[in-house]
């Protein structure tokens, strides 16, 4: 199975919000290493987001590190455009 979807690596800590904005509704994740790994594999993971229907959608991760944030259409066709940025310190 070919997984099409967007992928931004980001550095972020607590106090920090991403903000994405959607030209459609679409699953909008962040993910940390571990789970982003088990995603691209098409295991189970754990995941902050979900199902975006309303843009801007504002994520805060729970931790500092390294996250990836994945944009998908859970399988469904079509393309989805996306800009996201960070909000904060």
């Amino acid at each position: 199975m070919i997984m099409n979807f967007l992928h931004y690596d980001l550095q972020l800590s607590p106090d920090q919000v991403v903000e994405v904005t959607l030209d459609k509704q679409a699953n909008v994740r962040l993910l940390d290493e571990t789970n982003y790994a088990k995603y691209k594999r098409g295991e189970r993971h754990q995941y902050y987001g979900g199902l975006t229907k309303v843009s801007p959608a504002h994520l805060r991760p729970p931790r500092a590190g390294k996250w990836h944030l994945v944009i998908d259409l859970g399988g469904y066709p079509g393309t989805v455009r996306a800009s996201v940025r960070t909000i904060g310190a």
